[in-house]
């Protein structure tokens, strides 16, 4: 991963199956210590993404996301910490639940509305920004 966000690719989805191949595609060149900060609207694609990154990574749990819980955790080539902040009331509830262990770790970390603690993010990070383009078509914006 770079330390800037400048270099951006555009790709575009035209199915679930594409979302989550991208996903398995794009996790091929992730490793220890990396952060994916998912950014978009409901139902835009972001735990279908996760869920490719997943597979793409050997987890072999199914890959839910973990709206009341804010994080589930999932072994597999490297440890996967996967985050979703829909619910999260403050930033407080971030720092208790000692996220720098997290985004700092040994593991990928993805992270589901990112937007909601831009200020908290490692700047030397994936940001993936999905946008619906139809009922199944989905814009995928990748800034590194």
């Amino acid at each position: 991963m770079r330390d800037s966000l400048k270099k951006v690719e555009r790709k575009m989805s035209l199915s679930p199956k594409e979302t989550k191949d991208f996903g398995r595609r794009l996790s091929s060149g992730l490793g220890k210590g990396d952060l994916v900060a998912l950014i978009g609207p409901l139902g835009s694609g972001k735990t279908c993404l996760t869920q490719g990154i997943c597979e793409g990574l050997g987890v072999k749990e199914i890959v839910t996301s973990p709206s009341f819980v804010i994080i589930n955790q999932y072994p597999g080539r490297l440890w996967v910490y996967h985050f979703d902040l829909y619910r999260l009331k403050d930033k407080k509830e971030l720092l208790d639940l000692g996220y720098e262990e997290f985004f700092y770790g040994e593991g990928v970390c993805i992270i589901e509305w990112a937007d909601k603690i831009r200020g908290h993010l490692p700047e030397r990070r994936i940001e993936i920004v999905l946008k619906i383009v139809s009922d199944r078509k989905r814009a995928i914006e990748v800034r590194r």
